[in-house]
Protein backbone atom coordinates (compact mmCIF):
# COMPACT_ATOMS: atom_id res chain seq x y z
CA UNK A 1 0.00 0.00 0.00
CA UNK A 2 2.90 2.37 1.00
CA UNK A 3 4.52 1.81 -2.59
CA UNK A 4 1.25 2.43 -4.35
CA UNK A 5 0.78 5.62 -2.74
CA UNK A 6 4.40 6.78 -3.16
CA UNK A 7 4.10 6.32 -6.97
CA UNK A 8 0.22 7.90 -7.24
CA UNK A 9 1.77 10.59 -5.42
CA UNK A 10 5.01 11.00 -7.75
CA UNK A 11 2.67 10.20 -10.75
CA UNK A 12 0.56 13.29 -9.45
CA UNK A 13 3.90 15.62 -9.42
CA UNK A 14 4.87 14.49 -12.72
CA UNK A 15 1.62 15.19 -14.23
CA UNK A 16 1.33 18.19 -13.27
CA UNK A 17 5.23 19.13 -14.26
CA UNK A 18 4.48 17.41 -17.63
CA UNK A 19 0.73 19.61 -18.07
CA UNK A 20 2.48 22.64 -16.57
CA UNK A 21 5.73 22.77 -18.74
CA UNK A 22 4.45 22.64 -22.26
CA UNK A 23 7.28 24.18 -24.77
CA UNK A 24 5.87 26.62 -26.88
CA UNK A 25 4.58 29.89 -27.08
CA UNK A 26 3.32 29.75 -22.91
CA UNK A 27 6.97 29.01 -22.37
CA UNK A 28 8.45 31.66 -24.50
CA UNK A 29 10.66 33.97 -22.82
CA UNK A 30 9.33 37.34 -22.20
CA UNK A 31 10.39 40.20 -24.23
CA UNK A 32 13.62 41.37 -22.24
CA UNK A 33 13.57 45.28 -22.26
CA UNK A 34 16.52 47.32 -23.80
CA UNK A 35 20.00 45.98 -22.20
CA UNK A 36 22.64 48.13 -22.12
CA UNK A 37 25.98 47.92 -24.22
CA UNK A 38 29.73 47.56 -23.95
CA UNK A 39 31.85 48.02 -27.08
CA UNK A 40 35.34 47.20 -26.52
CA UNK A 41 37.97 46.54 -29.88
CA UNK A 42 34.62 46.85 -32.14
CA UNK A 43 33.11 43.79 -30.44
CA UNK A 44 29.61 45.21 -29.21
CA UNK A 45 28.21 42.87 -26.03
CA UNK A 46 25.47 43.48 -23.47
CA UNK A 47 27.59 42.03 -20.51
CA UNK A 48 30.94 43.41 -20.12
CA UNK A 49 31.75 39.88 -20.49
CA UNK A 50 34.31 39.85 -23.85
CA UNK A 51 35.50 36.37 -23.82
CA UNK A 52 33.10 33.40 -22.62
CA UNK A 53 35.54 29.94 -22.09
CA UNK A 54 33.07 26.81 -21.79
CA UNK A 55 35.13 23.61 -19.96
CA UNK A 56 33.00 21.10 -20.89
CA UNK A 57 33.94 18.07 -19.40
CA UNK A 58 31.85 14.51 -18.77
CA UNK A 59 29.86 12.08 -16.60
CA UNK A 60 28.93 13.70 -13.57
CA UNK A 61 25.72 14.38 -11.59
CA UNK A 62 24.92 17.20 -9.16
CA UNK A 63 24.42 14.95 -6.07
CA UNK A 64 27.89 13.17 -6.91
CA UNK A 65 29.83 15.86 -6.52
CA UNK A 66 27.80 17.64 -4.39
CA UNK A 67 25.61 15.59 -2.80
CA UNK A 68 26.66 16.79 0.92
CA UNK A 69 28.11 20.43 -0.01
CA UNK A 70 29.45 22.38 1.93
CA UNK A 71 30.04 19.84 4.76
CA UNK A 72 33.64 17.43 4.10
CA UNK A 73 34.06 14.68 6.15
CA UNK A 74 37.67 15.71 6.33
CA UNK A 75 39.19 12.35 7.55
CA UNK A 76 42.95 12.00 8.37
CA UNK A 77 45.55 11.91 5.17
CA UNK A 78 42.98 13.34 2.79
CA UNK A 79 42.98 17.26 1.80
CA UNK A 80 40.81 18.99 4.32
CA UNK A 81 38.20 21.53 3.20
CA UNK A 82 36.59 23.46 5.66
CA UNK A 83 33.65 25.49 4.56
CA UNK A 84 33.61 29.81 4.72
CA UNK A 85 30.91 31.74 7.09
CA UNK A 86 28.12 32.30 5.82
CA UNK A 87 28.07 29.68 2.65
CA UNK A 88 24.62 28.87 1.34
CA UNK A 89 23.04 25.10 1.32
CA UNK A 90 22.40 23.60 -1.49
CA UNK A 91 19.42 20.91 -2.84
CA UNK A 92 21.42 17.97 -1.01
CA UNK A 93 21.12 15.04 -0.07
CA UNK A 94 19.74 15.66 3.83
CA UNK A 95 19.52 12.94 6.66
CA UNK A 96 16.76 11.33 5.23
CA UNK A 97 18.12 10.78 2.17
CA UNK A 98 21.46 9.53 3.08
CA UNK A 99 19.65 7.46 5.48
CA UNK A 100 16.20 6.38 4.97
CA UNK A 101 16.77 6.26 0.67
CA UNK A 102 13.93 3.92 -0.87
CA UNK A 103 16.21 2.98 -3.66
CA UNK A 104 16.27 -1.09 -4.55
CA UNK A 105 17.42 -2.85 -6.97
CA UNK A 106 15.27 -5.63 -9.32
CA UNK A 107 15.49 -8.07 -6.07
CA UNK A 108 14.00 -5.55 -3.38
CA UNK A 109 17.58 -5.09 -1.81
CA UNK A 110 17.65 -1.55 -0.53
CA UNK A 111 20.75 1.24 -0.89
CA UNK A 112 21.78 3.87 0.43
CA UNK A 113 24.02 6.50 -0.82
CA UNK A 114 27.39 6.51 0.42
CA UNK A 115 30.83 8.40 0.24
CA UNK A 116 33.65 7.59 -1.86
CA UNK A 117 36.76 8.58 -0.52
CA UNK A 118 40.01 9.73 -2.28
CA UNK A 119 41.53 6.75 -2.92
CA UNK A 120 38.26 5.44 -4.64
CA UNK A 121 38.53 8.29 -7.19
CA UNK A 122 38.82 5.65 -10.10
CA UNK A 123 35.30 4.12 -10.75
CA UNK A 124 34.04 2.15 -13.71
CA UNK A 125 31.20 3.92 -15.71
CA UNK A 126 27.41 3.21 -15.06
CA UNK A 127 24.82 3.09 -17.37
CA UNK A 128 23.68 6.46 -18.77
CA UNK A 129 21.55 5.90 -21.56
CA UNK A 130 18.63 7.23 -22.48
CA UNK A 131 15.98 4.64 -21.92
CA UNK A 132 17.92 2.92 -18.25
CA UNK A 133 18.03 6.58 -16.66
CA UNK A 134 14.26 7.50 -17.33
CA UNK A 135 13.23 3.75 -15.67
CA UNK A 136 15.96 4.86 -12.97
CA UNK A 137 13.61 7.98 -12.58
CA UNK A 138 10.57 5.64 -12.45
CA UNK A 139 7.77 8.51 -12.77
CA UNK A 140 9.62 10.60 -10.49
CA UNK A 141 10.12 8.18 -7.26
CA UNK A 142 13.70 8.54 -8.37
CA UNK A 143 13.88 4.82 -6.68
CA UNK A 144 15.48 2.39 -9.18
CA UNK A 145 19.03 3.62 -10.10
CA UNK A 146 20.71 0.44 -8.59
CA UNK A 147 18.81 -1.78 -10.85
CA UNK A 148 18.64 0.31 -14.30
CA UNK A 149 22.12 2.63 -14.12
CA UNK A 150 24.29 0.53 -11.91
CA UNK A 151 27.27 -1.15 -13.34
CA UNK A 152 29.20 -3.05 -10.75
CA UNK A 153 32.76 -2.48 -11.31
CA UNK A 154 35.31 -5.57 -12.16
CA UNK A 155 37.87 -6.52 -9.34
CA UNK A 156 40.91 -6.62 -11.66
CA UNK A 157 40.57 -2.78 -12.53
CA UNK A 158 38.90 -1.09 -10.08
CA UNK A 159 40.12 -2.86 -7.04
CA UNK A 160 39.61 -0.08 -4.42
CA UNK A 161 35.50 -0.42 -5.85
CA UNK A 162 35.05 -3.97 -6.63
CA UNK A 163 33.14 -4.72 -3.28
CA UNK A 164 30.19 -2.21 -3.79
CA UNK A 165 28.25 -4.72 -6.68
CA UNK A 166 25.58 -2.76 -7.12
CA UNK A 167 25.91 -0.07 -4.54
CA UNK A 168 28.49 1.56 -6.80
CA UNK A 169 25.44 3.87 -8.31
CA UNK A 170 24.44 5.82 -5.10
CA UNK A 171 28.40 6.67 -4.36
CA UNK A 172 29.39 10.40 -4.10
CA UNK A 173 32.28 12.52 -3.22
CA UNK A 174 32.91 15.23 -0.93
CA UNK A 175 35.09 18.13 -0.53
CA UNK A 176 38.16 16.40 0.45
CA UNK A 177 38.04 14.75 -3.21
CA UNK A 178 36.82 17.41 -5.76
CA UNK A 179 38.31 20.07 -3.35
CA UNK A 180 39.05 21.97 -6.28
CA UNK A 181 35.47 22.22 -7.50
CA UNK A 182 34.19 23.04 -4.09
CA UNK A 183 37.04 25.69 -3.26
CA UNK A 184 35.72 26.96 -6.94
CA UNK A 185 31.91 27.14 -5.66
CA UNK A 186 33.00 28.87 -2.48
CA UNK A 187 34.52 32.04 -4.27
CA UNK A 188 32.49 31.82 -7.35
CA UNK A 189 28.76 31.02 -8.37
CA UNK A 190 26.80 27.42 -8.59
CA UNK A 191 23.42 26.58 -9.56
CA UNK A 192 22.17 23.94 -7.62
CA UNK A 193 18.98 23.65 -10.29
CA UNK A 194 20.53 22.97 -13.91
CA UNK A 195 19.79 19.85 -15.61
CA UNK A 196 21.11 17.81 -18.66
CA UNK A 197 18.41 19.08 -21.55
CA UNK A 198 17.54 15.87 -22.41
CA UNK A 199 18.02 12.14 -20.72
CA UNK A 200 20.86 10.35 -22.39
CA UNK A 201 24.91 10.29 -22.49
CA UNK A 202 27.38 11.92 -24.35
CA UNK A 203 26.38 12.76 -28.03
CA UNK A 204 23.06 14.44 -27.11
CA UNK A 205 24.74 16.88 -23.87
CA UNK A 206 27.47 17.79 -26.39
CA UNK A 207 24.73 18.24 -29.28
CA UNK A 208 22.84 20.52 -26.96
CA UNK A 209 25.76 22.45 -25.45
CA UNK A 210 26.20 23.90 -29.02
CA UNK A 211 22.88 23.80 -30.06
CA UNK A 212 20.02 22.53 -27.94
CA UNK A 213 18.55 20.77 -30.87
CA UNK A 214 19.64 16.79 -31.17
CA UNK A 215 16.35 16.03 -34.13
CA UNK A 216 16.42 16.08 -37.51
CA UNK A 217 19.43 14.28 -38.33
CA UNK A 218 20.19 13.45 -42.34
CA UNK A 219 19.22 10.20 -43.39
CA UNK A 220 21.87 10.59 -46.09
CA UNK A 221 24.63 10.54 -43.24
CA UNK A 222 23.61 7.80 -40.83
CA UNK A 223 25.79 4.51 -40.96
CA UNK A 224 24.27 2.46 -38.67
CA UNK A 225 23.43 4.49 -36.22
CA UNK A 226 19.48 4.08 -36.30
CA UNK A 227 19.72 0.34 -37.06
CA UNK A 228 21.97 0.33 -33.54
CA UNK A 229 20.07 2.40 -31.42
CA UNK A 230 21.99 5.63 -31.18
CA UNK A 231 19.25 7.81 -33.24
CA UNK A 232 15.63 7.27 -32.70
CA UNK A 233 12.55 9.40 -34.59
CA UNK A 234 15.41 11.03 -36.35
CA UNK A 235 17.08 12.19 -33.06
CA UNK A 236 20.69 11.40 -31.57
CA UNK A 237 19.55 9.78 -28.13
CA UNK A 238 23.15 7.99 -28.20
CA UNK A 239 26.45 8.04 -28.91
CA UNK A 240 27.05 7.86 -32.68
CA UNK A 241 30.32 9.16 -34.04
CA UNK A 242 30.21 12.10 -36.38
CA UNK A 243 29.66 12.17 -39.83
CA UNK A 244 32.15 14.65 -40.52
CA UNK A 245 35.10 13.44 -38.68
CA UNK A 246 38.17 11.21 -40.40
CA UNK A 247 38.29 9.49 -36.89
CA UNK A 248 34.91 8.24 -36.60
CA UNK A 249 34.41 4.64 -36.19
CA UNK A 250 31.64 2.34 -37.47
CA UNK A 251 28.64 3.77 -36.30
CA UNK A 252 27.91 7.83 -37.19
CA UNK A 253 25.39 10.09 -38.62
CA UNK A 254 25.22 13.97 -39.58
CA UNK A 255 23.27 16.71 -38.36
CA UNK A 256 20.56 18.22 -41.01
CA UNK A 257 21.57 21.37 -43.11
CA UNK A 258 19.12 23.06 -41.65
CA UNK A 259 20.27 22.79 -38.26
CA UNK A 260 22.32 25.54 -37.10
CA UNK A 261 24.69 25.30 -34.30
CA UNK A 262 26.22 28.58 -32.37
CA UNK A 263 29.03 28.68 -34.16
CA UNK A 264 27.24 29.30 -37.23
CA UNK A 265 25.81 32.14 -34.85
CA UNK A 266 28.86 32.99 -34.89
CA UNK A 267 30.13 32.96 -38.07
CA UNK A 268 27.41 34.88 -39.41
CA UNK A 269 28.40 38.42 -36.85
CA UNK A 270 31.69 37.66 -37.67
CA UNK A 271 32.33 36.92 -33.82
CA UNK A 272 35.81 34.50 -33.32
CA UNK A 273 35.44 31.21 -31.67
CA UNK A 274 36.91 27.69 -31.38
CA UNK A 275 36.25 24.28 -29.80
CA UNK A 276 39.35 23.00 -28.14
CA UNK A 277 39.65 19.14 -28.16
CA UNK A 278 42.59 17.28 -26.50
CA UNK A 279 44.10 14.53 -29.02
CA UNK A 280 42.61 16.68 -32.30
CA UNK A 281 45.99 16.76 -33.59
CA UNK A 282 46.12 13.40 -35.43
CA UNK A 283 48.47 10.65 -34.75
CA UNK A 284 48.65 10.19 -38.65
CA UNK A 285 47.86 13.40 -40.89
CA UNK A 286 45.74 12.73 -43.68
CA UNK A 287 46.80 12.49 -47.41
CA UNK A 288 44.66 14.00 -49.76
CA UNK A 289 44.19 11.66 -53.46
CA UNK A 290 46.31 11.38 -56.22
CA UNK A 291 45.97 10.28 -59.93
CA UNK A 292 47.40 6.87 -58.37
CA UNK A 293 46.28 7.00 -54.60
CA UNK A 294 42.91 7.62 -52.94
CA UNK A 295 42.73 9.87 -50.44
CA UNK A 296 43.55 8.00 -46.37
CA UNK A 297 42.03 9.47 -43.50
CA UNK A 298 43.34 11.03 -40.71
CA UNK A 299 44.26 8.99 -37.60
CA UNK A 300 43.62 10.08 -34.05
CA UNK A 301 45.68 7.44 -31.72
CA UNK A 302 46.90 9.51 -29.54
CA UNK A 303 47.45 8.63 -25.62
CA UNK A 304 47.67 10.69 -23.19
CA UNK A 305 48.40 9.20 -18.93
CA UNK A 306 45.98 9.21 -16.13
CA UNK A 307 47.36 10.33 -12.68
CA UNK A 308 48.38 6.45 -12.13
CA UNK A 309 50.07 6.13 -15.01
CA UNK A 310 47.33 4.00 -17.53
CA UNK A 311 47.63 5.60 -20.96
CA UNK A 312 44.19 6.58 -22.51
CA UNK A 313 43.51 7.30 -26.19
CA UNK A 314 42.94 11.29 -26.05
CA UNK A 315 40.61 11.96 -28.82
CA UNK A 316 37.15 10.74 -28.48
CA UNK A 317 34.81 11.62 -31.78
CA UNK A 318 31.41 12.06 -30.10
CA UNK A 319 32.51 13.85 -27.34
CA UNK A 320 33.17 16.81 -30.20
CA UNK A 321 29.67 18.29 -31.13
CA UNK A 322 30.62 20.81 -34.26
CA UNK A 323 32.03 17.57 -36.45
CA UNK A 324 27.77 16.13 -36.78
CA UNK A 325 27.43 19.98 -39.02
CA UNK A 326 29.18 20.05 -42.21
CA UNK A 327 28.86 24.16 -41.58
CA UNK A 328 31.41 23.96 -38.84
CA UNK A 329 33.30 20.47 -39.23
CA UNK A 330 37.11 20.26 -40.16
CA UNK A 331 36.94 16.53 -41.13
CA UNK A 332 40.36 15.68 -41.89
CA UNK A 333 41.85 17.69 -38.34
CA UNK A 334 43.86 20.07 -40.20
CA UNK A 335 45.71 22.65 -38.38
CA UNK A 336 45.26 26.61 -38.09
CA UNK A 337 46.90 28.46 -41.00
CA UNK A 338 48.90 30.86 -38.40
CA UNK A 339 48.12 31.30 -34.84
CA UNK A 340 46.49 34.30 -35.69
CA UNK A 341 43.60 33.12 -37.43
CA UNK A 342 42.54 31.06 -34.52
CA UNK A 343 39.24 31.61 -34.16
CA UNK A 344 38.90 32.82 -37.59
CA UNK A 345 37.61 30.89 -40.90
CA UNK A 346 40.61 29.12 -42.24
CA UNK A 347 41.40 25.09 -42.85
CA UNK A 348 40.90 24.59 -39.32
CA UNK A 349 37.24 25.57 -39.45
CA UNK A 350 37.05 26.88 -35.70
CA UNK A 351 37.71 23.30 -34.87
CA UNK A 352 41.55 22.83 -33.22
CA UNK A 353 43.67 20.77 -30.88
CA UNK A 354 43.72 21.93 -27.15
CA UNK A 355 47.06 22.87 -26.97
CA UNK A 356 46.49 25.72 -29.96
CA UNK A 357 44.23 27.35 -26.91
CA UNK A 358 47.22 28.13 -24.56
CA UNK A 359 49.07 29.23 -27.95
CA UNK A 360 46.34 31.47 -29.30
CA UNK A 361 45.63 32.94 -25.34
CA UNK A 362 49.21 33.66 -24.90
CA UNK A 363 49.71 35.50 -28.54
CA UNK A 364 46.87 37.91 -27.57
CA UNK A 365 44.18 36.15 -29.64
CA UNK A 366 41.62 34.56 -27.04
CA UNK A 367 38.57 34.07 -29.19
CA UNK A 368 35.33 35.71 -28.01
CA UNK A 369 34.16 32.25 -27.58
CA UNK A 370 35.71 28.99 -26.89
CA UNK A 371 34.88 25.41 -26.12
CA UNK A 372 37.70 23.51 -24.46
CA UNK A 373 37.15 19.77 -24.20
CA UNK A 374 40.47 17.70 -21.96
CA UNK A 375 42.34 14.90 -23.21
CA UNK A 376 40.24 11.46 -22.36
CA UNK A 377 42.46 10.72 -19.01
CA UNK A 378 41.77 14.65 -17.80
CA UNK A 379 37.62 14.52 -18.93
CA UNK A 380 36.77 13.41 -15.59
CA UNK A 381 34.88 10.52 -17.46
CA UNK A 382 34.29 6.87 -15.09
CA UNK A 383 36.26 4.44 -16.40
CA UNK A 384 39.08 6.76 -18.19
CA UNK A 385 39.63 9.71 -16.00
CA UNK A 386 38.97 10.52 -12.50
CA UNK A 387 37.91 13.26 -10.36
CA UNK A 388 41.58 13.89 -9.05
CA UNK A 389 42.95 13.66 -13.24
CA UNK A 390 39.72 16.40 -13.86
CA UNK A 391 40.94 18.64 -11.06
CA UNK A 392 44.65 18.33 -12.46
CA UNK A 393 43.25 19.70 -16.13
CA UNK A 394 40.35 22.54 -14.48
CA UNK A 395 42.59 23.83 -11.88
CA UNK A 396 45.75 23.88 -14.09
CA UNK A 397 43.43 25.72 -17.01
CA UNK A 398 42.02 27.93 -14.93
CA UNK A 399 44.84 29.65 -13.37
CA UNK A 400 45.87 29.98 -16.75
CA UNK A 401 43.17 31.88 -17.30
CA UNK A 402 43.75 34.19 -14.39
CA UNK A 403 47.25 35.00 -15.62
CA UNK A 404 45.74 36.39 -18.86
CA UNK A 405 45.56 40.59 -19.96
CA UNK A 406 41.92 39.03 -20.90
CA UNK A 407 40.89 38.57 -17.17
CA UNK A 408 39.14 40.90 -16.20
CA UNK A 409 36.43 40.45 -19.03
CA UNK A 410 36.27 36.47 -19.06
CA UNK A 411 33.78 34.15 -17.99
CA UNK A 412 34.48 30.35 -17.54
CA UNK A 413 31.57 27.59 -17.43
CA UNK A 414 32.57 24.62 -15.97
CA UNK A 415 29.88 22.14 -16.68
CA UNK A 416 29.18 18.41 -17.99
CA UNK A 417 27.79 16.61 -20.65
CA UNK A 418 25.74 13.84 -18.31
CA UNK A 419 25.15 12.65 -15.25
CA UNK A 420 26.86 8.96 -16.58
CA UNK A 421 23.62 7.57 -14.26
CA UNK A 422 24.74 8.35 -11.27
CA UNK A 423 22.41 8.54 -8.27
CA UNK A 424 20.46 12.41 -8.31
CA UNK A 425 17.51 12.67 -6.00
CA UNK A 426 16.12 15.55 -8.05
CA UNK A 427 13.85 15.11 -11.06
CA UNK A 428 13.55 17.95 -13.45
CA UNK A 429 10.41 19.66 -15.11
CA UNK A 430 9.63 17.94 -18.24
CA UNK A 431 9.63 20.90 -20.91
CA UNK A 432 9.81 18.58 -23.85
CA UNK A 433 7.27 15.60 -23.85
CA UNK A 434 8.07 12.42 -26.54
CA UNK A 435 6.47 9.04 -27.16
CA UNK A 436 9.12 7.09 -29.01
CA UNK A 437 9.98 3.27 -28.50
CA UNK A 438 13.30 4.95 -26.52
CA UNK A 439 11.28 6.31 -24.16
CA UNK A 440 10.13 5.13 -20.33
CA UNK A 441 9.73 7.98 -17.59
CA UNK A 442 6.41 7.39 -17.65
CA UNK A 443 5.28 4.34 -19.11
CA UNK A 444 6.72 1.68 -21.52
CA UNK A 445 7.08 4.44 -24.67
CA UNK A 446 6.55 7.38 -22.75
CA UNK A 447 7.85 10.25 -21.35
CA UNK A 448 3.99 12.30 -21.02
CA UNK A 449 2.18 11.90 -24.53
CA UNK A 450 4.72 13.59 -26.57
CA UNK A 451 2.06 15.61 -27.64
CA UNK A 452 4.24 18.83 -26.58
CA UNK A 453 7.35 18.03 -28.45
CA UNK A 454 9.07 20.97 -29.54
CA UNK A 455 8.75 21.25 -33.46
CA UNK A 456 6.72 17.62 -32.89
CA UNK A 457 10.41 15.96 -32.18
CA UNK A 458 10.66 12.50 -30.72
CA UNK A 459 13.43 10.69 -28.47
CA UNK A 460 13.93 14.26 -27.02
CA UNK A 461 12.75 13.70 -23.28
CA UNK A 462 13.88 16.30 -20.78
CA UNK A 463 15.00 17.96 -18.64
CA UNK A 464 17.35 14.95 -17.79
CA UNK A 465 19.14 14.54 -14.88
CA UNK A 466 20.69 17.48 -12.85
CA UNK A 467 24.09 18.49 -13.06
CA UNK A 468 26.78 20.72 -12.03
CA UNK A 469 27.04 24.32 -13.26
CA UNK A 470 30.13 26.77 -12.10
CA UNK A 471 30.41 30.22 -13.14
CA UNK A 472 33.97 31.50 -12.37
CA UNK A 473 34.95 34.90 -13.46
CA UNK A 474 35.48 38.85 -11.87
CA UNK A 475 31.55 39.68 -12.19
CA UNK A 476 30.67 36.12 -10.84
CA UNK A 477 28.92 36.32 -7.10
CA UNK A 478 30.70 35.25 -4.41
CA UNK A 479 30.11 32.19 -2.47
CA UNK A 480 26.60 32.20 -4.02
CA UNK A 481 23.92 29.77 -5.18
CA UNK A 482 21.63 30.45 -7.85
CA UNK A 483 18.35 28.10 -8.17
CA UNK A 484 17.37 29.69 -11.40
CA UNK A 485 16.39 26.17 -13.35
CA UNK A 486 18.52 25.68 -16.46
CA UNK A 487 19.87 23.65 -19.01
CA UNK A 488 22.62 23.12 -21.04
CA UNK A 489 21.00 25.01 -24.10
CA UNK A 490 20.95 28.33 -21.08
CA UNK A 491 24.71 28.34 -22.77
CA UNK A 492 23.60 28.73 -26.18
CA UNK A 493 21.14 31.20 -24.85
CA UNK A 494 23.65 33.38 -22.63
CA UNK A 495 25.82 33.15 -26.23
CA UNK A 496 22.67 34.45 -28.16
CA UNK A 497 21.93 37.10 -25.68
CA UNK A 498 25.66 38.38 -24.96
CA UNK A 499 26.54 39.04 -28.69
CA UNK A 500 23.42 39.57 -29.94
CA UNK A 501 22.87 37.05 -32.23
CA UNK A 502 19.73 35.52 -33.23
CA UNK A 503 18.34 32.43 -31.39
CA UNK A 504 18.80 28.98 -32.81
CA UNK A 505 14.66 28.07 -32.49
CA UNK A 506 13.63 25.45 -35.09
CA UNK A 507 13.01 22.86 -32.33
CA UNK A 508 16.27 24.11 -30.09
CA UNK A 509 15.42 23.94 -26.06
CA UNK A 510 17.03 27.74 -26.30
CA UNK A 511 13.30 28.84 -27.17
CA UNK A 512 12.50 28.17 -23.76
CA UNK A 513 16.31 27.79 -21.87
CA UNK A 514 16.70 29.74 -18.48
CA UNK A 515 18.92 32.89 -17.66
CA UNK A 516 22.26 32.28 -16.15
CA UNK A 517 22.97 35.94 -15.70
CA UNK A 518 22.14 36.03 -11.78
CA UNK A 519 25.12 34.22 -11.28
CA UNK A 520 26.70 37.49 -12.02
CA UNK A 521 27.50 41.09 -10.82
CA UNK A 522 27.93 43.25 -13.15
CA UNK A 523 28.11 46.42 -11.27
CA UNK A 524 30.97 45.48 -8.93
CA UNK A 525 33.38 43.02 -10.54
CA UNK A 526 36.44 41.58 -8.42
CA UNK A 527 40.01 42.05 -9.13
CA UNK A 528 42.55 39.53 -7.96
CA UNK A 529 42.72 35.90 -7.99
CA UNK A 530 42.36 33.09 -6.91
CA UNK A 531 44.62 30.20 -7.52
CA UNK A 532 44.37 26.48 -6.15
CA UNK A 533 46.88 23.35 -5.83
CA UNK A 534 46.09 21.11 -9.26
CA UNK A 535 46.87 18.32 -6.60
CA UNK A 536 45.10 19.06 -3.68
CA UNK A 537 42.63 21.20 -5.40
CA UNK A 538 43.19 23.13 -1.95
CA UNK A 539 43.86 27.36 -2.13
CA UNK A 540 47.22 28.69 -2.66
CA UNK A 541 46.98 32.29 -3.70
CA UNK A 542 43.62 34.41 -2.82
CA UNK A 543 43.88 38.23 -4.15
CA UNK A 544 40.46 39.01 -4.84
CA UNK A 545 39.04 42.02 -3.20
Amino acid sequence: MISKNLRWMAAVVLASNLATAVPGTALAQPANPPRPTYSSGGTVTTTPIKHLVVIFQENVSFDHYFGTYPKATNPSGEPAFHALPGTPSVNGLTEGLLTHNQNLDATATSYQPFRLDRSQNYTCSQDHDYTPEQQAYDSGLMDKFPEFTASPCAVASYPNVSSLGAAIVMGYFDGNTVTGIWNYAQHFAIDDNYFDTNFGPSTPGAINVVSGMTGNTDPSTDVGATAGGDVTAGSVMGDPDPYYDDCHGSEYVGMSSTNKNIGDLLNSKGISWGWFQGGFTPSTPYTAATSTAPAVPAVCATTTNRLDGTAETAYSPHHNPFEYYASTSNPHHLPPSAINMIGHNDQANHQYDLSYFHQAALAGHLPAVSYLKANRAQDGHPGNSSPLDEQEFLVSTINFLQSLPEWNETAVIITYDDSDGWYDHVIGPIMNQSASTADALTGVGACGTGASSLAGMQARCGYGPRLPFIVISPFAKNNFVDNTLTDQSSVVRFIEDNWQLPQIGNGSFDEVAGSITHMFDFKRPRGGKLLLNPNTGQVVVDTQE
